[in-house]
């Protein structure tokens, strides 16, 4: 975590904008940085770029912390370093020991706390890939030096023709001390094991499900969250996944047909269900969301409606994941709940295919959003008298672990463990 407490020499902000790229009335909702000199037109097209690629909100986050970070270094030291490589280093360096003095002091004004190595390591990835792009992209040309480079855009450009002409201008830090301790690249966290990765605890799950998230007033919410629950624990999702399905994706096992089979599709590129009156002949998705309710993927939103959705391995053409049930019955407990739950769910009015959606009273009829099932989660738990705690297990994404664990225990292939919960081979 970066502290800035420099309030004013600050000459980054992040803010959310609308930005419209041509006159269809097309406009992309995008985290952008603003300065005191407007907006950093090379970051904000590299943004472009990777919601084009699908990334998340948070990655996204993160790479504009990166360049936030090494233009606050580079105002707070204007003047300081003639010797590019010397700056770059020194910047390195001070992610990793922050800026602070033994007496709390701190004269450039950054007070930045020490940072986890892989938190580190993830900002040197994030402005190596930049400023590669920012070479190959954006025609930068070569200056006298650090110092001529006035604007902003200008210092991004020169450490992306430095970059480019220097292979590496996150290199090693001179001096044998600091390389010993501090060398950017060598640096690695400590490696961890499988078992670093908690599961859900198999003695709070019987409880957590009946009486947890069971022991919600509205019966509605209840049935909601049972099934994003089976969905997570007995299939292998992770809770972004539960909330992408449709109403449309859920069938009876024609070899079981007190059992589910439950489809996860791809927003983008997966294929759209069957309806006379959608004319796109393009049969995705992304084209039937658009056509039939002026909506774009939950993957493509940004803010609380944003789903997120990881390289995943399908297991079909048509772009969905199907669930994989394990034990088998959960897929028969999930049926059973999914006819009640349908039941609520078709008598409100939804203008949208989402299963999961909001009960309370203001957002009604609404999809399902990650924060309103995370706080329905916590208060589960506190139903049963537990807390919050990842180190334990005791959260949604514990419950995909405890799945694996299952699967591992019947002595399974790996490969087969990894087919089940589509990871790539």
């Amino acid at each position: 975590m970066f502290i800035n407490k420099r309030n004013v020499g600050l000459i980054t902000v992040k803010v959310r904008a609308t930005i419209v790229e041509d006159n269809t009335g097309i406009n992309r909702q995008l985290p952008i940085l603003l300065t005191d000199q407007g907006v950093l037109r090379p970051v904000m097209e590299y943004l472009l770029k990777l919601e084009e690629e699908g990334v998340s909100n948070s990655f996204m986050n993160g790479f504009l912390q990166a360049v936030s970070l090494l233009l606050d270094h580079m105002e707070a030291n204007r003047g300081m370093f003639e010797n590019p490589k010397l700056l770059f280093q020194t910047f390195i360096k001070q992610m990793y020991t922050g800026t602070i003095d033994e007496d709390g002091l701190d004269p450039s004004g950054l007070y930045w706390v020490p940072s986890s190595t892989s938190n580190v390591n993830r900002h040197i990835h994030r402005l190596k890939v930049f400023t590669d792009w920012l070479a190959d992209n954006q025609g930068t040309s070569p200056m006298n030096s650090l110092i001529d480079a006035t604007s902003h855009e200008q210092r991004l450009n020169y450490a992306a023709w430095y970059r480019n002409t220097q292979n590496d201008f996150l290199g090693q830090i001179e001096g044998k001390a600091l390389r010993k301790a501090l060398t950017i690249k060598a640096r690695k966290p400590f490696t961890k094991t499988k078992q670093d990765v908690i599961a859900f605890p198999e003695k709070y799950w019987e409880d957590f499900y009946l009486n947890g998230i069971g022991g919600a007033t509205d019966y509605r919410v209840t049935l909601r969250d049972q099934l994003i629950l089976l969905l997570m624990h007995g299939g292998g999702l992770r809770e972004s996944e539960a909330l992408t399905l449709w109403v449309t994706d859920v069938f009876e096992d024609p070899f079981e047909p007190d059992s589910a089979i439950v489809r996860i599709y791809n927003e983008v590129d997966g294929k759209a269900p069957n309806y006379p009156e959608v004319r796109s002949k393009t049969q995705n998705r992304e084209a039937y969301l658009k056509e039939k309710y002026s909506r774009i993927p939950r993957q493509r939103m940004k803010g609380t409606a944003h789903l997120g959705w990881k390289t995943c391995v399908v297991d079909h053409k048509d772009n969905y994941m199907q669930v994989q049930w394990f034990p088998a019955d959960y897929g028969k407990v999930f049926m059973l709940l999914w006819k009640n739950y349908q039941k609520y769910r078709a008598s409100i009015d939804c203008h949208h295919p989402y299963a999961f959606i909001s009960f309370h009273h203001r957002s009604l009829g609404n999809p399902y959003t990650l924060n309103a099932f995370h706080q329905s989660y916590a208060a589960g738990l506190k139903r049963i008298g537990l807390e919050l705690n990842k180190a334990e297990g005791l959260n949604p994404y514990g419950h995909r672990h405890n799945y694996r664990r299952r699967l591992e225990r019947t002595g399974l292939d790996t490969l087969l463990i990894r087919r089940c919960m589509h990871l790539k081979l």
